[in-house]
């Protein structure tokens, strides 16, 4: 199975390629446009210089089974669009693009050609996060903090913020009726941001705090006099009368414990099975995002006023 890897940064390198290039049956196919890196990542994983491209029409003439796109931002959606209309099943980090009409535009070509498009929200996978839809949600709490990094709304929101939004909607025992976002902007850059999503017998609320003075995340899921909470996506901490912790065993693997090992998987599988992966619910949570885009800028200028 050839699969192409596109962008070699730091979740390239950290994350995705640590598990890739272990697979049996996969031959990675490396892609980035600065030399001395496809140089230094490919002696790290032994993949022959045969399978190292400096351009991607180069990596497109392999006759791709799969690719990841690693990409910073700004470039998604011109190189998703490329592999689509070569028909290469694609996964995408998040988000897709930082414009929602860029991102439409990348989903409703993958709907239009039949060609698989995933998203690597891996929070999806995450065991510590996953086996919260077994518990009762009448309560979701998710903070997602950083030490001093206020940014721009729409780079905060769609490179960032979005795990915070995609793991809420994942959650969510039911569907929404109201939707709610406050936000602290100064000087143009986005401090921190309040998401609150209620429904029949449910709230969730995501915070995110690049002032926060400590970098960690933590969600919180309780309901029926009981809760659980998991801190940075290792640690499980069970509420019932008295508390139970779980840890994350010694051995697991980070790629694992944060769902990019089984996120790679489910990918891979569907497309050995011919499953055809769409990205609608994808785009649902980029739809939710502009919409916290749109209302961070709007506070702000109603502060300026």
């Amino acid at each position: 199975m050839k699969v192409g890897i596109i962008g070699l940064g730091d979740i390239a390198r950290k994350a995705y390629l640590p598990v890739l290039t272990t697979l049996p049956g996969v031959e990675p196919h490396l892609h980035t446009r600065t030399p001395a890196t496809l140089v230094r990542t490919a002696e790290t994983y032994r993949i022959p210089a045969a399978h190292c491209h400096a351009d991607l029409d180069s990596l497109l003439a392999q006759d791709l089974d799969a690719a990841f796109v690693h990409a910073p931002t700004a470039v998604h959606a011109e190189i998703t669009v490329r592999l689509l209309e070569a028909g290469v099943p694609t996964f995408v980090d998040k988000p897709i693009a930082y414009e929602l009409a860029d991102s439409e535009r990348v989903v409703a070509l993958a709907e239009e050609r039949g060609v698989s498009l995933a998203v690597g929200f891996n929070r999806r996978f995450a065991p510590g996060y996953a086996q919260c839809l077994e518990h009762p949600r009448d309560l979701i709490l998710m903070q997602k903090n950083r030490v001093g990094l206020p940014e721009d709304p729409r780079t905060f929101v769609l490179d960032d913020f979005i795990h915070v939004v995609d793991t809420l909607r994942f959650l969510l025992p039911g569907p929404v009726e109201h939707t709610d976002v406050r936000a602290r902007v100064r000087d143009g850059l986005l401090h921190h941001v309040v998401l609150q999503l209620s429904g029949a017998g449910f709230t969730a609320l995501g915070v995110m705090n690049r002032m926060s003075g400590s970098s960690e995340e933590i969600l919180e899921v309780s309901g029926q006099d009981t809760k659980r909470t998991v801190h940075d996506l290792a640690t499980v901490v069970d509420h019932k009368g008295q508390p139970s912790v779980r840890r994350r065993g010694d051995w697991v693997p980070v790629a694992r414990q944060r769902g990019i090992e089984q996120c790679v998987l489910a990918f891979l599988d569907a497309v050995r099975a011919g499953t055809l992966l769409s990205a609608q619910d994808a785009l649902r949570t980029h739809e939710l995002c502009e919409r916290v885009v749109r209302a961070a800028s709007e506070q702000s200028e109603q502060a300026a006023s």
